[in-house]
């Protein structure tokens, strides 16, 4: 072998050794009790794996997978059908793929089902829906779906009659917090308190945003910090959105008004904006409550208009000005 060849054999070896792996996949749950949140959810899920008799269900996809486990053991690679129905959504897909599977023997514990995942099932066309429901009453007695899907009301009525639908619900911060702290142990990060809580603002309930945040910024900074947080997740800063919300709450529009031209020329988006102020208001207890409710009102009429297409300055510029009346006195006003 020439020198050439040894060299580009070591680097890329060195290149796979070096592959870090995401930690959001590196952390994945792999058994019901690795499942954070959503307690009552995944109580129902534990009696289904003791039981054995799975049905038909509409769920999350790392849930199922949880489940599969504790339900085939060893036999999972054999019992189990993985498709992602948005790159395979056609009838074809129903007719081949998965009647053959269905119709296959395989080993499995007694008792139990071979078992297919549909990864966003509210993908597939309104006829493969169709041959999927034939499909899923053919072969029940040895075969069980479960569907994955970000809306359940894309699954046609007659498959969602057949399934069980388990929803889950955001995260409470705790939880969040609780397995952050678990994993910046395990991978020896260093933060601070802010640094955490910043992760858990910008994350919104949603563990994987969390732990894709809390990788980032410790591979970009090498310190999880409000600020670094920020930075990485490029969304306003809550304490320049709650300054500006206490000058609003003062009647001082001019004030404001500098602050939001500062984010627009920075480059932030009008929803960006108007949702980071939502919350930003929302857990601002030093508000009246009245007043907060009343904030509340009218970001929410705001963030309709953008919505609806009207993302300008002009429009954020009324927002803070309607913020702004609610300060001040009627007196004056008619003045």
């Amino acid at each position: 072998m020439t020198q050439a060849a040894t060299t580009s054999t070591t680097a890329k070896f060195a290149d796979a050794e070096g592959y870090e792996m995401p930690w959001v996949e590196k952390y994945r749950p792999q058994y019901l009790s690795d499942i954070v949140g959503n307690t009552e959810t995944v109580e129902r899920l534990k009696v289904i794996a003791e039981d054995g008799n799975m049905p038909h269900i509409i769920i999350s996809t790392t849930s199922i997978h949880c489940l599969a486990h504790a339900l085939l053991g060893d036999a999972y690679r054999e019992g189990v059908l993985e498709l992602n129905a948005s790159d395979e959504r056609g009838i074809d897909v129903v007719r081949n793929k998965i009647k053959s599977f269905a119709q296959r023997k395989v080993t499995l514990p007694p008792g139990r089902h071979k078992m297919i995942i549909l990864d966003e099932a509210d993908s597939m066309t309104a006829g493969a829906q169709q041959a999927l429901r034939r499909t899923m009453e053919i072969y029940s007695n040895t075969t069980r779906f479960a569907l994955a899907c970000n809306m359940s009301n894309k699954i046609i009525e007659p498959i969602q009659s057949r399934c069980a639908i388990l929803r889950y619900s955001k995260l409470r911060d705790a939880e969040v917090l609780k397995r952050l702290k678990e994993i910046c142990e395990a991978e020896r990060v260093k933060y601070n308190d802010e640094g955490l809580a910043a992760l858990i603002f910008t994350a919104e309930g949603d563990m994987r945003q969390a732990i894709n945040n809390l990788q980032s910024t410790w591979s970009g900074f090498g310190f999880v910090s409000n600020d670094n947080v920020f930075k990485i997740c490029d969304q306003p800063h809550p304490i320049i959105l709650r300054n500006m919300i206490l000058e609003c709450s003062k009647g001082n529009v001019d004030t404001a008004l500098e602050t939001i031209h500062s984010l627009w020329d920075k480059g932030y988006s009008a929803v960006d904006i108007v949702v980071s102020i939502f919350r930003v208001v929302k857990g601002m207890d030093d508000l009246p409550e009245y007043t907060k409710l009343e904030f509340i009102r009218e970001i929410g009429w705001t963030h309709m208009r953008v919505l609806e297409g009207v993302g300008t300055l002009t429009q954020l510029g009324a927002m803070i000005a309607r913020l702004c009346k609610m300060a001040i006195p009627p007196e004056k006003l008619k003045l």
